[in-house]
């Protein structure tokens, strides 16, 4: 719930700060003071003009296989309150935060990707923010796809927990879009992923988009283990047997809870009721707080199990992996960073045939 709209130095005079305020000028405040440090404040929606990169590649570590993302950077921060997000880290810019440049940067964007036309740009908004969660406000889903239609060598991916996908079924656009649901098990996104959906309403969206022509994804991650998780998370796949269509699915992405050391004592202080610290931690090779190796081959190896019953063909891959757990809980590995773009370069040509071309 939005409650104060603030405009910073330089936003005023975007188009995107005028849609906003339309629809939620009875909230806007000229100045507000600081929240304490430590609150997230994510009843503010700030607007702001970003004078960084709009599209920069997902920031993995070379310890690990990473799948080529590139980042398009609408916002940070999420009005959804998931218990494990990496972005609490971020408290010293508090409040949800839009970039209201956003369409007078897409031009260099343009520029960019027009200078490697035989390229593929995997692309998406769902790195610093839930892609959908803001979208009746900010109507990133009414001029994205627009933008990516004229663009050849391009697919972006709308990544969220949400049900709102209105913005989207409004657009007339469906070629080289696909809209992605982080999943978990039931019980898991009732404790831990608190403002979010149910797992059953956001199959219940997703399929919704299957169905107005949309390809789809989505992302286990981060998959927990939690007492009877085999059983937890079987219910989630059943509910994908019966209600989505895995022939339009791109792609599936597994990957296991892990954080940064600094996050814990966040994550302990604001979410008391959690027990997703409770398990057994090791530091990885990116510095990150990993479960045992084992403990992930298995949690991987289960789910892939139970998802080949319901289809062979589902672009299932590993997030920030190495080449031996790929090869122990998938049967093969695509070697390395490189490989793994490769792989899902194929998957989106497969989908949208005349990428690239």
């Amino acid at each position: 719930m939005i409650e104060k709209v603030l405009i910073e130095k330089g936003a005023r005079a975007h188009p995107m700060t005028e849609r906003i305020l339309a629809k939620l000028q009875d909230r806007f405040v000229p100045e507000v003071s600081e929240p304490p440090v430590g609150d997230p404040d994510k009843g503010t929606l700030r607007l702001l003009s970003f004078p960084g990169e709009f599209l920069k590649p997902c920031p993995g570590t070379k310890s690990y296989i990473c799948c080529g993302y590139q980042i398009l950077n609408v916002g940070t921060n999420c009005p959804l309150d998931c218990s494990y997000c990496i972005l609490q880290a971020y408290f010293n810019q508090p409040s949800l935060r839009v970039f209201v440049n956003l369409e007078q940067k897409l031009e260099e964007i343009a520029i960019l990707l027009d200078q490697d036309p035989k390229r593929i740009f995997r692309m998406g908004t769902g790195e610093f923010t839930d892609s959908l969660a803001l979208d009746p406000y900010t109507e990133w889903s009414r001029f994205l796809p627009d933008f990516i239609r004229k663009r050849r060598n391009a697919v972006l991916e709308f990544k969220t927990k949400t049900e709102r996908i209105e913005g989207l079924l409004a657009s007339q656009v469906r070629d080289r879009i696909v809209v992605s649901w982080s999943l978990n098990s039931p019980v898991m996104a009732a404790r831990e992923e608190h403002g979010a959906p149910s797992i059953r309403k956001r199959l219940e969206a997703a399929r919704t988009c299957q169905k107005e022509g949309f390809v789809v994804g989505f992302h286990f991650d981060p998959i927990i283990h939690h007492p009877e998780w085999e059983h937890h998370y079987l219910r989630t796949l059943e509910m994908m047997d019966r209600m989505i269509d895995p022939a339009r699915v791109i792609w599936v992405s597994l990957g296991c809870f892990r954080f940064m050391p600094l996050l814990k004592a966040v994550i302990r202080k604001r979410h008391h009721g959690t027990r997703i610290l409770e398990g057994e931690f090791i530091s990885g090779l990116d510095g990150k707080m990993r479960y045992f190796k084992p403990i992930r081959i298995e949690l991987y190896r289960f789910i892939k199990q139970e998802l080949d019953k319901w289809s062979g063909d589902l672009g299932l891959y590993l997030c920030m992996e190495s080449d031996e757990v790929w090869k122990k809980a998938l049967g093969w590995s695509p070697g390395d960073s490189e490989g793994l773009s490769r792989y899902l370069d194929r998957r989106a040509v497969q989908f949208f045939p005349d990428l690239g071309k």
